[in-house]
């Protein structure tokens, strides 16, 4: 192969003219081998790259470090709330730890991957099998994803802060790890998904590609996120004053710690690169280190980008404005953050170059 990564060799053997679709499917062929090619190598007992000990030693590390995001959404809700609701936002942050284990285990890990089905074209739209773990022997993977579940619910966490009772926060989140994210997931991931790039017969030929879960986890809870803020409304006393009256001005809830929303993000950050980097280990093939290397790369290029961008594009807008800039650093941590919600989708597909351009788009919106 000319290279490492799938692009180029995709580039290499459909040639330098191919069409986009050309390029795509090829992508989905390579993914769609080396998952055929894991599942061989988990049925001989060997990996012809990666052996199956290392392999699940490194996705049960990956999947803690994704798992210790929940630390940083922790850190950045505290930060961002006032401090009277300190305490009960980190409850919330706790209960989807809590709640999403038993679910995920109970039924959503059935629900997204159980009796799947690799030789198989049928679509279905959940897994019937592997309820409570029930005949599962892959631990590592059942961990990775249930890391990936409660990530999902916790997006949810900051845009309820101050607004949820606790008995209704738990309901939902057992709801979303146990059903809303496991048919989602499912449908995207599972070889027997009707959007799975990794079936026999992808959708259009193609399928969709989302690689470390762009679409799969935070689509899924921020959609969740926007239907909740729906329904709750807003804060007490944000648009409001207590007679009911509509204020002028909207009344402002700064955050009462900015150290912490700091601390949050570069925990978010790091453990990025679990989310990310971890996925790589479930499409092993012959170039499974270049792809797990590739998607830390770009993780890290799309954040510093989009950082940089959104953190100076506020500065042009209030320069233009007020006539008065400063450097927001609410604008550098939201950056930082957007830019690796935008790469995680095609981190271990798309050149490092790439990574940058995603990474100035995502930074700008």
């Amino acid at each position: 192969m000319a290279s490492n990564d799938l692009y180029q060799v995709c580039t290499a053997q459909e040639g330098d003219d191919a069409s986009a679709t050309q390029l795509l499917q090829c992508v989905t062929q390579q993914l769609a081998a080396a998952q055929q090619t894991s599942n061989n190598a988990i049925d001989g007992g060997y990996s012809s790259e990666i052996t199956i000990s290392s392999r699940t030693l490194v996705l049960v590390i990956s999947a803690a470090m994704a798992f210790f995001m929940q630390a940083g959404f922790a850190m950045i809700c505290a930060g961002a709330v006032r401090k009277k609701n300190v305490r009960n936002t980190m409850m919330k942050n706790l209960l989807d730890a809590c709640g999403a284990a038993i679910a995920f285990f109970a039924i959503g890990y059935a629900f997204a991957f159980g009796g799947s089905d690799h030789d198989s074209s049928d679509k279905t739209f959940i897994g019937n099998a592997n309820f409570f773990l029930k005949d599962e022997d892959d631990y590592a993977f059942f961990l990775f994803q249930y890391a990936f579940s409660a990530a999902s619910a916790t997006i949810v966490a900051g845009t309820l802060a101050e607004r949820c009772q606790m008995a209704a926060y738990l309901c939902y989140s057992v709801m979303l790890t146990g059903w809303v994210y496991p048919v989602v997931a499912h449908s995207i991931w599972s070889p027997n998904g009707f959007l799975s790039a990794y079936s026999i017969d992808p959708l259009w030929g193609v399928g969709m590609i989302d690689f470390a879960g762009s679409g799969v986890v935070h689509v899924t809870g921020g959609v969740t996120a926007l239907f909740a803020t729906m329904i709750l409304g807003p804060r007490r006393g944000r648009f409001h004053d207590a007679a009911g009256c509509p204020l002028e001005t909207p009344r402002e809830f700064p955050g009462h710690s900015q150290a912490l929303q700091m601390l949050g993000t570069f925990i978010l950050w790091f453990g990025w690169y679990g989310f990310n980097c971890g996925t790589a280990l479930l499409h092993e093939g012959e170039n499974v280190e270049s792809i797990f290397a590739l998607a830390g790369v770009n993780s890290t290029l799309a954040a510093g980008m989009a950082g940089m961008t959104a953190l100076f594009s506020n500065l042009f807008v209030l320069e233009r404005t007020t006539g008065e800039p400063f450097f927001d650093l609410k604008y550098l941590m939201n950056g930082t953050l957007c830019g690796l919600v935008s790469i995680t989708a095609g981190c271990g597909i798309v050149e490092p170059w790439a990574g940058v351009v995603i990474g100035l788009v995502a930074g700008l919106v």
